[in-house]
């Protein structure tokens, strides 16, 4: 497949050396503004720039009928456009604001985990700060310990 990285910042660099090793051709790698001379004719774009820049990047490889994946976060308010831009030119777009299996098993047990507490209005989630900020680590203090 040939890739086309717009946005090579760290995970541009290590999405870069992955598909390398997964014998993919990385025909682009951009931090700039993307055009077709400098995408080099892509099977697909992964975008991973900034929230200033995503939109228009995206934007523009769907109006030219190149597929993308982003994983570039902070812009999703303009989402919605983006999938009506996708479905108007007929092309793929894929994002995910974490592409790790663990992290998506999070967020997929997290909704059903909400699901099932839904019936139970009398329950409601806390921080107990003062106890957590002497006995819990951090990133533990919605938890009794």
């Amino acid at each position: 497949m040939k890739i086309a990285l717009v946005g090579y910042g760290k995970m541009g660099k290590i999405i870069h050396q992955i598909a390398l090793k997964r014998g993919h051709d990385v025909v682009a790698t951009l931090d700039e503004t993307p055009t077709l001379e400098k995408l080099n004719n892509p099977d697909v774009v992964i975008e991973f720039s900034s929230p200033e820049s995503a939109f228009g990047n995206i934007k523009f490889c769907l109006e030219n009928k190149i597929p993308v994946v982003a994983g570039t976060t902070g812009w999703l308010e303009k989402k919605p456009e983006i999938e009506k831009i996708a479905l108007e030119n007929e092309t793929g777009f894929l994002y995910g604001s974490n592409f790790s299996l663990g992290v998506n098993l999070f967020f997929a047990l997290n909704e059903k985990l909400a699901e099932m507490m839904s019936p139970f209005q009398q329950l409601s989630i806390r921080r107990n700060s003062s106890y957590s900020q002497t006995r819990c680590p951090k990133w533990n203090s919605y938890f009794y310990c």
